[in-house]
């Protein structure tokens, strides 16, 4: 009987051994298909595209994008107020009534906010990237993770290239009161203010930052998010043979009260910046009561940075006298400002 069944046995062994070392060489190995005589092909390594591996993959790719997402500090807050946004456009009537309490004696005075027609109407955002089902299929996860990262990182300065060129666009486009944002001639009362300097060099921003509504609006309607689109039947996939990645999100920016700002495009010195100072803080309501606006923070493009650095960071003056606009507001250099 042991002789019988000795080939069998010996088959058997052979067999073992054989997938044994399959197995160890799928750990050594790069992805190689080998054709056996009966046609059979066996991967040693790479990636098996299923659903659960292109999930796996995925959730890697949104981690390193979250991770990039969340490492940045955007700037955009610096001079903007999130307002989150339920609807197509938000209408911002009220930004006609800068908020002022008075004594109150007899009847309440109560004013209406629809007298602006200012509206900020969102839109849409997105990047997206397709990546060859090859490049999958190789296990390429390493390789491609960086760029998922840098989506993470687009997507979150990119409220700052929203919010800074607008700030820059002050002086041609449009504010709630039917004037340009930064413009000399904005009704109040019976007459009219400034918040502009004028000039033709280098714009500067000097802005009070401190109250709850800032000079931008940052409306955000939808969160900036990635999503995948690879599922066998996606067109894509089926007739590039390539995956696809996006971020996409809903939001848009406008101007809050100009009364908060002052755009110069004057020399930047002790001179036009003590006059803009000094206008914004003779600001008034309606009524002629000072606003009590209170300068904080100066914007300026890299052109400008070592004029403001002696403005504002310099204790002493080239003379060796004193400087009093020494710390008087801070300093931010912009890097999406030209």
């Amino acid at each position: 009987m042991n002789k019988l069944f000795a080939p069998r046995h010996l088959a058997l062994a052979v067999c073992g051994v054989i997938a044994i070392a399959l197995s160890a060489a799928a750990f050594l190995l790069p992805s190689v298909p080998i054709s056996t005589d009966d046609g059979m092909t066996i991967v040693l390594a790479g990636l098996i595209i299923n659903r659960d591996s292109l999930n796996a993959m995925y959730n890697g790719f949104k981690t390193a994008y979250n991770q990039a997402f969340a490492g940045v500090t955007p700037m955009w807050s610096k001079v903007a107020t999130l307002v989150p946004s339920t609807n197509k456009v938000e209408n911002y009537g009220w930004l006609g009534q800068f908020p002022k309490l008075r004594e109150w004696i007899g009847d309440r005075q109560v004013k209406g906010i629809a007298a602006s027609g200012y509206q900020i109407t969102n839109k849409p955002y997105e990047a997206s990237i397709g990546v060859p089902r090859d490049d999958i299929e190789d296990d390429s996860y390493g390789v491609l993770t960086p760029l998922f990262s840098s989506m993470g990182y687009a997507a979150a300065v990119h409220p700052d290239e929203l919010v800074f060129p607008l700030l820059a666009a002050g002086f041609t486009t449009l504010c709630y009161d039917g004037q340009y944002f930064f413009d000399t001639d904005h009704p109040v009362g019976a007459g009219t203010f400034s918040n502009s300097g004028g000039g033709a060099g280098s714009a500067w921003y000097l802005l009070d930052t401190t109250r709850p509504l800032k000079p931008i609006i940052f409306q955000k309607r939808r969160e900036y998010d990635l999503t995948q689109m690879t599922d066998a039947s996606d067109e894509g996939v089926w007739m590039r043979a390539e995956y696809r990645y996006g971020v996409d999100a809903r939001a848009n920016v406008g101007y809050g009260f100009p009364q908060m700002a002052y755009g110069s495009k004057q020399t930047l010195d002790a001179t036009n910046f003590n006059a803009a100072i000094a206008a914004m803080m003779a600001f008034a309501s309606d009524e002629g009561r000072p606003l009590g606006i209170s300068p904080s923070l100066l914007v300026v493009a890299p052109s400008n940075r070592a004029a403001a650095k002696a403005l504002i960071e310099a204790e002493t003056l080239a003379s060796g006298a004193s400087n009093t606009n020494f710390r008087a507001v801070e300093l931010y250099v912009c890097p999406w400002l030209t």
